[in-house]
């Protein structure tokens, strides 16, 4: 059983950690997932941020280490993380590691309901998908060869690294899906059609 967490939101995972390699004010913290990239991963805003962070210090996950104000500029307030913190970054982080979890993509939605299309217009609209599959592991094979080539270690790549596998393991899953709706001989197209056209003439009112 999944351990019952103080915040599942998972900007908290990331501003943990990333305090775990030094106290930060909330706007170092915001500029660093920026610098990161991590919208990529975690979903955030500047009052996301700020929400997330009183929640941690709320659940003494991070403390307040030090409170600045310059002249007539709002107070700062740099925050570390605490020994309770540690412990719960490293359990969360483990459980997401070592623990599938069920999630609910939109494509599989999608893919539920496609048979309400016609197999033709299925087909249009996923050789679309592959063409735009294509074009994201491009940029993000660009985007890794371009890191790696500045001397990064591939260790800080490896989210990219899957995002790259999954892309590549859906576009094999599309083809293979196309090829069986218009496989000559062995295409689910011809029934699918006749399924359609069925429906069709059973809902037309004379």
């Amino acid at each position: 059983m999944a351990a019952r967490r103080k915040t599942n939101n998972l900007l908290g995972l990331a501003v943990l950690g990333y305090l775990t390699q030094r106290p930060m004010y909330p706007y170092e913290l915001s500029r660093t997932l920026r610098d990161n990239n991590d919208a990529r991963s975690v979903k955030f805003s500047h009052g996301s941020l700020y929400m997330v962070v009183g929640q941690l210090a709320k659940a003494g996950l991070i403390t307040e280490q030090e409170v600045v104000r310059e002249g007539q500029l709002p107070e700062r307030t740099l925050y570390a993380i605490t020994d309770a913190g540690r412990v719960e970054f490293r359990g969360w982080l483990g459980q997401l590691l070592a623990e599938p979890q069920h999630e609910y993509p939109q494509f599989v939605a999608a893919l539920s309901l496609i048979a309400a299309l016609p197999p033709d217009q299925a087909v249009e609209l996923l050789t679309a998908r592959l063409t735009r599959l294509a074009e994201q592991r491009s940029e993000i094979r660009s985007g890794i060869d371009q890191a790696l080539g500045t001397g990064l270690h591939p260790l800080f790549l490896i989210e990219e690294e899957y995002r790259l596998a999954m892309l590549e393991a859906e576009t094999a899953f599309v083809a293979g899906f196309i090829d069986k709706i218009t496989n000559a001989e062995t295409g689910w197209g011809p029934l699918w059609a006749q399924f359609h056209h069925q429906t069709a003439n059973e809902g037309h009112t004379p």
